[in-house]
């Protein structure tokens, strides 16, 4: 199983009502909750980790999850509240808000941190869970326990106007990434952590931090791999787009899923990723994020809707 470990929120989407008066819709979402999904409909083993509250809103994620063939059984539950983040939609461009004060995935501590069985080989880390405590604090604390015996990927999934302090997560981010066996960052994520650059000098200087893998998304330009001793590129399929809501999460569950159809997901097989490995991994992560970009909200495609 590749557990997926992060947030799950309600996002609440821009809509008009039937008497033409704005309003907000909710969907189940969340960057890792979408990673989760993705992967489930893509035919890969998932399991999702996070605070999952007992709310209407919460039992609306659990549904989600079961409905993609998603195990949640290591989700902590609890009373508290289900975050929930107001969407703005420009240019299919999303910017959020967020409402997260004492949430269930926000106060997520250290006790809940599930002891795992043999059959999760790989976790996924990243998004907005990372740049929050207490639960930040505790997703490192769950990556440093099961690095050393798991294959690990992390994405940040930045989102600048969300982080108070911007010392403390660099610094977080930069300890999770010397631990993590794969990285997948947006250009966009490179030059906040890096500065300007090349990109592919830029995911370079991330894999000297210790990484296998770094993968890359560039937006309508596709995506790129790299390890230390090969890379790979995929060009981005033309879509007229929707909006990007849970593009890069959906490119995460490719990458993973097309790892695991490889066998790739051992400490072993990471170690050795080949060109054709990376090649396989862009076209599924590429591939699945076009189906989601050419549709509303985050709703990846099912693995019968693709021809990879």
């Amino acid at each position: 199983m590749i557990l997926n470990c992060g947030e799950a929120l309600i996002d609440m989407l821009p809509c008009t009502s039937r008497e033409g008066v704005a309003c907000f819709a909710p969907h189940a979402g969340g960057s890792v909750f979408n990673t989760a999904i993705a992967l489930g409909r893509l035919g890969g083993p998932s399991g999702f980790f996070s605070g999952i509250s007992n709310d209407m809103f919460g039992e609306m994620l659990a549904q989600a999850l079961a409905a993609s063939n998603v195990d949640s059984s290591f989700a902590a539950r609890s009373n508290r509240p289900t975050t929930l983040a107001f969407v703005r939609l420009v240019d299919g461009q999303a910017t959020y808000s967020f409402n997260d004060e004492n949430t269930a995935g926000r106060m997520l501590g250290a006790d809940d941190i599930p002891d795992l069985p043999d059959h999760v080989g790989a976790m996924f880390f990243g998004g907005i869970s990372l740049m929050v405590t207490p639960c930040a604090a505790t997703y490192e604390a769950m990556l440093s326990r099961y690095a050393p015996t798991r294959v690990t990927m992390i994405d940040p999934n930045i989102r600048p106007d969300f982080i108070t302090d911007d010392a403390a997560y660099r610094a977080r981010i930069d300890r999770m990434l010397a631990k993590a066996d794969l990285v997948k960052l947006s250009d966009e994520d490179l030059r906040w952590l890096l500065g300007d650059g090349d990109p592919r000098v830029l995911a370079g200087e991330v894999l000297r931090r210790g990484p296998v893998a770094v993968f890359v998304t560039e937006g309508a330009r596709g995506a790129f791999a790299r390890t230390s001793e090969t890379t790979a590129e995929m060009a981005a399929n033309p879509v007229v787009v929707a909006d990007t809501v849970g593009a890069g999460d959906t490119f995460n569950a490719g990458v993973l899923a097309a790892l695991a159809d490889r066998e790739k997901l051992t400490k072993r097989g990471i170690a050795a990723l080949t060109s054709d490995d990376l090649t396989a991994a862009l076209a599924l992560g590429v591939g699945s994020a076009a189906v989601t970009v050419s549709r509303a909200g985050a709703d990846p495609p099912w693995r019968r809707e693709l021809d990879i």
